[in-house]
């Protein structure tokens, strides 16, 4: 391997901590990245990693050059594209499922047409990843984010809504207010960070009421939740935007409408210790432009 790509399998190593899925991520054999480093190890007459069976880390000396060479593939690439004009290379995003095939999908053929010669990975998920380590550049995610190292850049805010299906409410009848939901049942949607069921949410003016319903169904997947409200399982919170056509067409009936919950904000995320290569930032402004402008503005 020549020296550039030596540079870029020992910051793969690093950030997956493991030589095997950063072989992969480089398109080489294992034994080809095992002797890669080492020979890089003996030009350099330092110990970089700690190896273990289980896990790789960088030596004092490893994590110093780690982030040197970090900004040294960075600003190459930054290069690359000031004289190319173009941006190139892997983009590895994880977004939550139903935001993708809404939203980001119709409007991808756009973004790609634009940067030719990008790839992008387009991961689907619900829980918080590790970035770093999972080798992903950056998620797009809902809610309230808890602390962390990375850097957050808010996108918009959606539209929350409560919904039933017309069965449901045929059997237990049209609230008029949140006093109104005892005997009501809502179907657990179990949050990946706490493992717990979420309550249903509700303003009144300033203030926002938390109502634990009981819960005789729990499922951990936006679109089972969403079906299960069609089911007829009970009351549920949904984005909006997602659920348009099911109010359209009355399958699902908007309830407590003078009551909307809490809207939710849309965020994208990145690793704050790494430089935004210019593959990251291209598509961090895509998602401005094409996230902002279908939410309310007021946390972007």
């Amino acid at each position: 391997m020549d020296r550039l790509a030596t540079l870029d399998l020992f910051v793969r190593i690093v950030d997956r901590s493991s030589f095997s899925a950063a072989a992969a991520d480089c398109g080489v054999s294992r034994p080809v990245a095992t002797a890669a480093i080492k020979a890089l190890e003996q030009r350099l007459g330092t110990r970089l990693l700690h190896r273990s069976t289980r896990h790789v880390r960088p030596t004092e000396e490893g994590a110093a050059y780690y982030r040197r060479c970090v900004a040294i593939l960075a600003d190459l690439e930054d290069a690359d594209r000031s004289a190319s004009g173009a941006v190139a290379g892997l983009l590895r995003a994880d977004v939550i499922g139903r935001l993708a095939r809404m939203i980001l999908l119709p409007a991808l053929p756009d973004f790609l047409a634009r940067h030719p010669a990008l790839t992008v990975h387009l991961g689907e998920g619900e829980r918080f990843v590790d970035l770093v380590r999972e080798g992903v550049d950056c998620v797009v995610r809902t809610g309230t984010l808890p602390d962390s190292d990375m850097i957050a850049r808010p996108l918009g805010v959606m539209e929350e809504v409560t919904v039933a299906s017309p069965a449901y409410l045929a059997r237990h009848g049209m609230p008029a207010s949140p006093d109104d939901l005892e005997g009501h049942q809502m179907i657990g949607f179990v949050s990946s960070r706490t493992g717990q069921p979420l309550p249903l949410e509700f303003t009144r003016g300033e203030e926002v009421i938390e109502v634990p319903l009981s819960a005789r169904l729990l499922v951990g997947g936006v679109d089972t939740y969403a079906e299960a409200a069609r089911l007829g399982f009970g009351l549920v919170q949904v984005p909006r935007y997602g659920f348009e056509d099911d109010l359209a067409k009355g399958t699902l009936i908007e309830v407590l409408p003078d009551f909307p919950p809490m809207p939710t904000p849309v965020s994208v995320l990145y690793p704050s210790n790494r430089q935004l290569s210019p593959r990251v930032r291209v598509f961090v402004d895509w998602l401005v432009e094409i996230i902002g402008p279908r939410f309310h503005p007021q946390c972007a």
